[in-house]
């Protein structure tokens, strides 16, 4: 995989994970005006954007497992770094948003 394919699988990355990380947020800011459906809803569009970006890590890791060796750009692991961050607010903002729903029911 040539330097300039790793960078548009890592701005991808940045990119989807991003989006995960916004609207994963937004799902809390929903939950705490107690709109619930809407909080799901972003929460949905959250999981579409990790869901998004684990298609380009999937590239990664196959092109690896497949026996291409590349060197790892600094902003791959940048990119590796703000995915992560993503899925652990997005798993966060579903725990914190069903724990708000019970406290009303």
């Amino acid at each position: 995989m040539v330097k300039k394919e790793l960078y548009n699988l890592s701005f991808q990355l940045i990119l989807h994970g991003g989006n995960a990380r916004s609207f994963a947020m937004e799902a809390l800011y929903a939950a705490k005006e107690k709109k619930f459906d809407k909080a799901n809803e972003k929460l949905n569009e959250s999981e579409k954007e990790l869901n998004e970006a684990h298609h380009f890590q999937t590239q990664l890791i196959h092109a690896e497992a497949g026996g291409e060796s590349f060197d790892i750009p600094i902003i791959l692991v940048h990119a590796q770094d703000h995915l992560m961050n993503a899925m652990t607010i997005k798993d966060l903002a579903r725990e914190l948003v069903e724990i708000r729903q019970e406290m009303i029911n």
